[in-house]
């Protein structure tokens, strides 16, 4: 910190950004709060649609095995692979996976019905799962960031503002002291002839008191 005034102006120009900082952060909080709820909403309603389409899915599977056995459901798998796509948002600044796409392809051999329903169900409990699972990590990423932002905050508020204060009121002391001595210093130096008046004063009323 610089001496004198300028360490005034130096604590002063800190404590603004400080307070800035803070109130930003404030802001930013009350936001990513808000936000949780609606991520919570999401991570909730796509474990549920995840655990429903997977039920469906082993349920049409033990039904195929049954029908045309385990032979016709490696025959049914004609080794084709799903393609998934997880773009990024940003929310408040922050980073996560929003919106996937989850994309199929179509069968090419032979299916019968069942093993036809069998496939639709599967890929609708893969479609499901790659949904709850982006909405269980933006969650995360912005469970995180709230944490985050709430330790930011109270650093500043507890922390780095009252150590600010403190500091500029003691340099505010510090420099209204200098500022007393350096006035009653110059009060004697403008009136070098004030001390001997006095001492001439109590030179004359001394003899009286004495008498007295």
């Amino acid at each position: 910190m610089p001496p004198g005034r300028a360490g005034r102006l130096w604590l002063t120009r800190r404590l603004q950004v400080a307070r800035r900082g803070a109130d930003l952060l404030d802001r930013k909080l009350r936001i990513l709060q808000a936000e949780l709820g609606r991520f919570r909403e999401a991570e909730a309603r796509t474990a549920a649609e995840w655990s429903r389409c997977c039920a469906d899915a082993e349920r049409w599977l033990l039904r195929e095995s049954m029908l045309g056995g385990e032979r016709a459901v490696r025959l049914g798998a004609d080794g084709q692979l799903a393609t998934v796509t997880i773009p990024y948002a940003v929310t408040m600044g922050v980073r996560h996976p929003a919106d996937p796409a989850c994309l199929i392809p179509a069968s090419v051999t032979w299916d019968g019905p069942t093993l036809v329903r069998t496939r639709q169900a599967h890929a609708a409990a893969l479609g499901a799962a790659v949904q709850h699972a982006v909405a269980a990590e933006a969650l995360s990423v912005i469970e995180a960031e709230t944490l985050a932002t709430r330790y930011r905050l109270r650093a500043i508020e507890d922390r780095w503002i009252p150590q600010l204060e403190q500091a500029l009121a003691e340099v505010t002391l510090a420099l209204q002291e200098q500022e007393l001595a350096d006035a009653a210093r110059l009060r004697l130096a403008v009136s070098p002839n004030r001390r001997p008046d006095v001492r001439l004063a109590l030179r004359r009323h001394l003899p009286a008191h004495r008498a007295g």
